[in-house]
């Protein structure tokens, strides 16, 4: 079974470790935080940073790319030889992205949406989000045969039907749920921002992340679900509790036994077996 380490989730920086339970094996999901934080909640986790085989990148924004360089440096010196993937186009707008990539050790192979890739003896099947970046995506990883499966989508306006495809039957799901629209509309940003949070290339509301919860709990495969993650929690625009409870309430309202968990900018949350 599979394991979802979330490093670090918010505007401040952003890293996750999907885990291959059976191997030891992760994959590392963007890199937004520091070397020190990366490497010291891998510790916590009990995860073993030289066993990351492949490094996911969403999309180009600094708060998942950002520390991309130091990041692999430290990897390859513990022994690790990360392939990153990400989009040709995602790459050619992230510099630190592309100067990362400059590391000895460290290969780099394009992906597109509808791609499925090997890594860490896993499957990721790639999909678009709608977030006003160069390109965005989500992933799904499954083990071999599909009998797990963990669902990663953050960053996003809206839920395209590919994307809510592509989270069904899932174990563990990874969800944005970044803000309360009411502390959004209050808030302490320009307009103009709250309108491109509030967009369909923005960012997923609480309500949102209910309703996609509510559409995925009614649908097949709703059985297997275990752990809902709420990710990329605003710290101006929501509290860690509104989107427990948003989306605790909705899997309250449909009797479903699954646990809702919070992400965090500066703590680690584990989940799975």
């Amino acid at each position: 079974m599979m394991r979802l380490h979330v490093l670090a989730s918010g505007s401040r920086g952003n890293a996750a470790v999907v885990e291959n339970a059976r191997t030891g094996e992760g994959v590392l999901i963007d890199c937004g935080i520091c070397k020190r934080d990366l490497l010291a909640r891998c510790d916590e986790a009990g995860f073993d940073p030289s066993r990351i085989t492949d490094v996911l990148v969403t999309h180009d924004h600094g708060d998942h790319v950002r520390c991309l360089g130091v990041a692999l440096r430290a990897l390859t010196r513990l022994g690790a030889r990360p392939v990153v993937r990400a989009s040709a186009v995602v790459r050619a707008a992230a510099r630190p992205l592309e100067e990362a990539l400059g590391t000895e050790g460290v290969f780099f192979e394009p992906f597109r949406a509808g791609d499925a890739l090997t890594a860490a003896g896993l499957q990721a099947h790639v999909f678009r989000t709608s977030h006003d970046a160069a390109e965005s995506f989500g992933f799904r990883l499954e083990d071999d045969g599909g009998s797990d499966v963990v669902g990663f989508m953050t960053d996003t306006g809206m839920v395209t039907p590919e994307a809510h495809e592509a989270l069904a039957g899932a174990r563990l799901l990874a969800l944005e749920s970044n803000h309360d629209l009411d502390m959004l509309e209050r808030g302490p940003y320009p307009y103009v921002v709250r309108r491109r949070i509030a967009s369909d290339r923005g960012h997923l509301s609480n309500d949102q992340a209910a309703d996609e919860l509510s559409a995925l709990v009614a649908g097949g495969g709703a059985a297997r679900l275990e752990v809902v993650v709420a990710m990329h929690v605003s710290q101006e625009n929501n509290t860690y509790r509104l989107p427990a409870d948003t989306l605790g309430a909705v899997l309250a309202r449909e009797g479903h036994p699954a646990a809702v968990r919070v992400a965090y900018q500066q703590r680690l949350v584990s989940a799975g077996a």
